[in-house]
């Protein structure tokens, strides 16, 4: 691939994530996002379908204002549970799919030698040891989860070892959210 070609990809999921947060403050403001949740159930699918888009970059604004819309009306410990199954769900969707391109891109768009030395720190130097619990602090977040799966990918993290660590990570993150949008 070009660097050329990786960097107009990069540059298509920015704008693709700048839309994203365009459109959530629409849904948010319009009321399409209550109507939404009024037809699915104000229940734990609802909070399985928002963990679930809580994951990408380009989904993780309706699915904050979602969770957001939802605390009043559930425990914070139970949005937080079942959100953080879907969003464990959304996770395994990434690293098994998307991670591929997104790393790819990154890659190519970047000097051959500045990648050979940042692959070899994720291998053999101290990124071997920090890059996962950057990746699993990035998943706790609001950022996308995209960033902290390719830092667990790239330190060779195992999938018996991401499923408890996205869904704790997740747990936490949409717990802070969750108590963040019933104190505002």
């Amino acid at each position: 691939m070009k660097r050329s070609v990786a960097r107009r990809n990069l540059a298509h999921d920015i704008l693709f994530i700048a839309i994203g947060v365009f459109i959530a403050i629409i849904i948010s403001r319009s009321g399409l996002l209550d109507q939404a949740i009024a037809l699915i159930g104000n229940g734990v699918i609802a909070v399985f379908i928002a963990g679930f888009f809580f994951t990408s970059a380009f989904t993780i604004a309706p699915a904050s204002v979602a969770f957001a819309r939802m605390a009043s009306s559930m425990p914070a410990s139970t949005l937080a549970l079942w959100g953080a199954l879907g969003a464990l769900c959304g996770d395994l969707v990434l690293f098994f799919f998307i991670r591929v391109r997104f790393a790819d891109d990154l890659k190519h768009s970047l000097k051959p030698s500045f990648v050979k030395h940042i692959v070899h720190s994720f291998h053999f130097g101290f990124l071997k040891w920090l890059s996962p619990l950057i990746g699993a602090a990035v998943i706790a977040s609001p950022l996308p989860d995209e960033i902290g799966l390719t830092l667990l990918g790239l330190s060779k993290t195992r999938l018996v070892l991401l499923v408890p660590i996205a869904f704790v990570m997740n747990t936490i993150g949409i717990y802070i959210l969750v108590s963040f949008a019933l104190m505002v």
